[in-house]
């Protein structure tokens, strides 16, 4: 495939139309949905959309998606926010998107195969090449070796699929396909990098010396420039099908939890809590982080760094609850409601393994203590508990000082039930933020700044503190929970 030079794609310059602000259109790839949104430079969002996508699993342990699958929602919604729009008034494209995963992508730009996603477990048998490491050098990556991340997902793929692996010219994170897809150029950000465990964190580059150990080709892997840099230019195929005019720069991007952290522009020790499919507890921190036996260090969005205890399992699992017990979303909240209480059952959410803390792609999901009196009602809101325990369990890795509050983002925590019960297995007080498209934001974000213009968004400020309620989760069942959570993890091998 030939792609247009740089001056081929920037567009011709026109009088600015008249009427209606600027926009940025922010595009944010997530799992199981796309979604977009047009951002002024003053942060408001005028406009979102949102189009799903399936998840795919062939086999037990494997979740892929289908990138074409991204293009069709990618156009769907950029569609829906620009329409009645004037195109003309969107100055630059941006990204974010659900990090580690593995997309194959041959020199015209197709996928070679199904994307492999961060929540995959297929590569646990490959993590025996990292502890196979020296010690020093496994501590200098700065995070734990676990399945879903890109170095172990190629480690599978050159055993199993050497073919797929030799027709690819890069192999890219999720965002990074969408923007090749709209650019023609190859590339990702330092925030998406770092969570590949193929990084030099004091390099700040792909780590030489580690893929010459593991076996993998340097050159699959795109060149590594900031956030919110200029990463191309909209080329006009991919144009005519958003909607938009072409040669448009389009931005470098971050990570989903890197740009909810943009969005928010914590100080270094704040802490923020976004649940979506999966969860994270981020901190930010100005300086690298030393390594921990459960937590991430990533890059941030600009020169900083987070740290991060993440949870496989959060909104996908109460969505697998909620489709097998039938339930609509109303209908499984007041449920939970109607029976919660001592007497209800417990619920281990590992439905496709852990990570933070207990760093085990075998373990897997179920209801214990179940008795004949127990209905939907009771497995809905033990689901429920169960992620807001293990959610609980991962914070506690952070050694956040006691009462620490945290700011609470992210769609999935729109009900206030759901923030109280959070908030009291946590047992700290959640500044809830009236943000709930923070990934989006922080893609906007640098898409302003990187244009040269100055983004006067509020980092959203709490529109309201929860306060824990000390009796609504018993000290006891709190240990029942982390000793059945303990059981399940020793015996979780594989076979």
């Amino acid at each position: 495939m030939s792609w247009p030079t740089e001056a081929e794609a920037r567009p011709a310059r026109h009088a600015r139309p008249a009427g209606g602000p600027d926009v940025v259109l922010a595009l944010d790839l997530g799992t199981g949905s796309l979604k977009a949104a047009l951002i002024t430079a003053g942060g408001d969002v005028l406009r979102r959309a949102a189009q799903a996508y399936p998840a795919h699993s062939p086999q037990p342990g494997w979740s892929e998606s289908h990138p074409d699958d991204w293009w069709a929602a990618a156009q769907r919604a950029a569609q829906d926010v620009l329409r009645g729009r004037d195109p003309a008034r969107v100055r630059a494209v941006s990204l974010s998107g659900q990090m580690h995963g593995v997309t194959l992508t041959a020199p015209t730009g197709e996928a070679v195969r199904p994307a492999v996603l961060w929540s995959d477990t297929r590569s646990a048998p490959q993590l025996e090449a990292y502890h196979a490491l020296p010690e020093p050098l496994l501590r200098h990556l700065r995070n734990p070796p676990v399945t879903g991340f890109a170095g172990p997902t190629l480690l599978w793929l050159a055993a199993h699929e050497p073919a797929a692996l030799a027709a690819a010219r890069w192999a890219l994170q999720p965002k990074d396909w969408l923007r090749l897809h709209l650019t023609g150029e190859a590339a990702t950000d330092p925030s998406d990098a770092s969570g590949t465990l193929l990084f030099d964190p004091q390099r700040q580059d792909w780590h030489a010396g580690l893929l010459e150990r593991l076996g993998l080709p340097a050159a699959l892997l795109p060149p590594i420039r900031p956030s919110g840099s200029v990463a191309g230019f909209l080329r006009p195929a991919p144009a005519r099908a958003l909607g938009l005019p072409a040669g448009l720069p389009v931005l470098t991007g971050a990570a989903d939890t890197a740009a909810a952290l943009h969005a928010a522009d914590p100080a270094p020790g704040e802490a923020q809590l976004t649940v979506g499919t999966g969860a994270q507890i981020a901190v930010s921190r100005a300086d690298l982080p030393g390594p921990h036996p459960a937590l991430h260090a990533f890059r941030d969005a600009a020169q900083g760094w987070y740290q991060l205890a993440a949870v496989q399992n959060a909104g996908n699992v109460l969505e697998w609850v909620r489709r097998t017990l039938r339930l609509s979303w109303p209908d499984m909240y007041l449920g939970a409601q109607q029976t919660a209480g001592p007497a209800t059952p417990l619920f281990l959410p590992y439905l496709t393994g852990d990570r933070t803390p207990h760093l085990n792609p075998h373990a897997r999901a179920g209801w214990l203590e179940l008795g004949a009196d127990h209905g939907p009602g009771h497995l809905a809101y033990a689901a429920f508990e169960g992620v807001a325990l293990s959610i609980a369990q991962a914070a506690e890795q952070l050694d956040l000082p006691r009462a620490h509050p945290l700011r609470l983002a992210g769609g999935g925590t729109l009900e206030p039930w759901w923030q109280q019960l959070l908030a009291d297995a946590l047992n700290r007080p959640l500044h809830v933020t009236d943000a709930p498209d923070a990934s989006l934001r922080g893609a906007a974000r640098l898409a302003w700044t990187g244009l040269g213009v100055p983004w006067t968004g509020e980092a959203g400020p709490a529109r309201v503190t929860v306060h824990p309620s000390a009796d609504r989760i018993s000290q006891d069942r709190r240990e029942r929970f982390g000793r059945a959570a303990d059981q399940l993890m020793r015996r979780a091998r594989p076979d």
